[in-house]
């Protein structure tokens, strides 16, 4: 019998729910998922030594020469998966990867997140997110023919998605992920599912879940699901829009003080938090936004923001104060728009904490926020005359601003940060050597 409780209730689990493949899974730098299965008369094994893997074949870990990695599971995140038989049943747990000599592997996105959480609870701080996330469903992966043309909240014979969302949510908390909120969104064939706030590292996990789940129930369905950032050239992008608070070790909210002589209900750790964000956007838009494809949504006239500023209002700012319950600590966060649904959640958390850490940690000063004046309609260039910043515009832009970055150094390790710049030009170039069709139309015949 194992020491540890967790492990023990494992392997009791596997036992009387006649589990018979546990998958171990974990996320390669740009955030895909990866997973190997073995059998539980291996369980023993993989909780003390690890499970022995090729990390050479997994994006952004290692090469030829240095290959051997070892996935360690957590069994905190142990589930059986609904969607498999109950039989010969299935299970799944997140791993952290470590190398033979037991040091933590420094290209482990999971490992990167757990880093800045740590950082944060001896500041005296646990990290609070709760994501909303778009996606669509399209008839099948070869194109975008979308099974409906319904808007936000539609119910009616335009959104018979809704059985798909239905199973999608049951499957969620059959897993142990309370879910919030799920409705249409603008798009057609558009939706969007919210789940519950959680501590960071177990939202990651969620989130890597959500995707999943949403991917296999449609496929149970016939269907097809998209995370793409901006599949179609006339409707909204799928965003990721991450709501963040920082609590103490007594369940306090360290955003919210009452007596805020703005009105807005925020500290002053808050306001610097935000002030972080703010400063930092630019720099981890890359992990935030890492796709030649993610840059179509963050344009004029989209309903993603590019103006670095903030509001309690205004949709159109980069950071908005949610206000539906606007004197309750419990409900007091921030809520930063930009993120899309392709980032790697692990990543994409861990950078989001280390700017609003810095911003408290250096007393930013939080500028006035913006209201009253909808700034999706401004370009880029009429942003910085009205004295705004913006994001990057492109991959190129957002990878330069990423590589000079010391805070992204930092946080994510020479590692990682080394290899985005790398994968992630490449990619730039890659792109910039496409002809495509609207330049061909545009072009061709006049030139």
């Amino acid at each position: 019998m194992l020491s540890n409780p967790e492990q023990d209730f494992v392997l009791k689990t596997v036992k009387s729910r006649d589990v018979h493949f546990v998958r171990l899974w974990f996320t390669d730098v740009m955030g895909r998922m990866k997973s190997f299965a073995l059998t539980p008369s291996e369980l023993e094994n993989a909780f003390a030594d690890g499970m022995g893997f090729d990390g050479s074949c997994v994006e952004g870990f290692c090469t030829a020469q240095e290959s051997d990695m070892l996935a360690f599971p957590d069994a905190s995140t142990f589930q059986v998966l609904p969607w498999r038989p109950q039989a010969d049943a299935v299970a799944r747990m997140f791993c952290d990867i470590k190398s033979p000599d037991g040091n933590v592997f420094e290209g482990d996105p999971r490992q990167v997140l757990e880093r800045m959480v740590r950082k944060a609870n001896d500041m005296g701080y646990l990290f609070n997110v709760g994501p909303e996330l778009e996606y669509f469903y399209f008839k099948n992966p070869e194109g975008t023919e979308p099974l409906d043309n319904g808007g936000y909240f539609d119910l009616t014979s335009l959104d018979y998605a809704s059985d798909l969302r239905r199973d999608t949510v049951l499957t969620l908390e059959k897993m142990g992920i309370p879910v919030e909120y799920s409705h249409h969104e603008n798009g057609p064939s558009q939706h969007e599912i919210d789940l519950r706030f959680a501590d960071a590292l177990s939202m990651a996990d969620a989130v890597m879940t959500y995707k999943l789940v949403v991917k296999e129930i449609a496929l149970k369905h016939g269907v097809y699901a998209s995370f793409m950032p901006k599949p179609l050239e006339n409707s909204p992008g799928n965003g990721m829009h991450v709501h963040m608070s920082l609590f103490d070790f007594d369940g306090r909210n360290v955003f919210f003080d009452p007596e805020d002589p703005s009105g807005c209900n925020l500290s002053a750790t808050a306001k610097r938090f935000i002030a972080g964000l703010l400063k930092y956007a630019p720099e981890f838009c890359l992990v935030t936004n890492q796709y030649v494809n993610s840059y179509k949504r963050l344009i004029a006239g989209g309903e993603a923001p590019m103006c670095i500023t903030w509001a309690r209002r205004n949709r159109s700012a980069l950071v908005r104060i949610p206000g539906y319950r606007p004197n309750r600590e419990d409900a007091c966060r921030v809520e930063l728009r930009s993120p899309d649904t392709a980032a790697n959640p692990y990543l994409a958390f861990a950078v989001m904490l280390a700017a609003g850490l810095k911003g408290i940690e250096d007393e930013l000063e939080l500028p006035e926020p913006t209201e009253g004046v909808d700034l999706s309609g401004f370009t880029r260039q009429q942003l910085r005359e009205e004295g705004f910043s913006v994001l990057p515009a492109t991959l190129g832009e957002a990878v330069d601003l990423f590589a000079e970055s010391e805070l992204m150094r930092e946080v994510l390790g020479d590692h990682i940060h080394g290899y985005l710049v790398g994968a992630k030009r490449k990619e730039w170039d890659e792109y910039q050597k496409v002809v495509t069709a609207w330049e061909l139309d545009r072009y061709l015949a006049v030139l």
